[in-house]
């Protein structure tokens, strides 16, 4: 029974923990709502993540810079809003058309 309950909770926070992180993002037209102002670089090497757009949903998973762009703000994991200015930014993306290069750079 306790071999029950602990891999019911482990499987859980795993889901909740997996969930949390990843990166179903809706894109807000108000800074103050945002969970990320957000700039979009024109050079790869200024950028602090490398982000490749996905249509599937379930392509979307925590840190991996795949992002799944949704139109439901309840549905999303980030609300972000793209600044025009560098500075005011917490996140600097450059988009990739390359599924393997997304992800924060190291």
């Amino acid at each position: 029974m306790k071999k029950l309950i602990f891999i019911t909770v482990f499987l859980i926070t795993a889901f909740i923990f997996t969930n949390a992180f990843s990166q179903k993002v809706y894109v807000t037209e108000w800074k103050s709502e945002a969970d990320k102002k957000v700039f979009v670089t024109t050079w790869k090497s200024e950028a602090d993540m490398l982000v490749y757009i996905t249509d599937w949903k379930s392509e979307a998973k925590a840190g991996s810079g795949i992002w799944y762009f949704t139109d439901w703000k309840s549905e999303a994991d980030w609300k972000i809003y793209f600044t025009q200015w560098k500075s005011e930014a917490d996140l600097k993306i450059y988009f990739t058309h390359w599924k393997s290069e997304a992800g924060y750079k190291k």
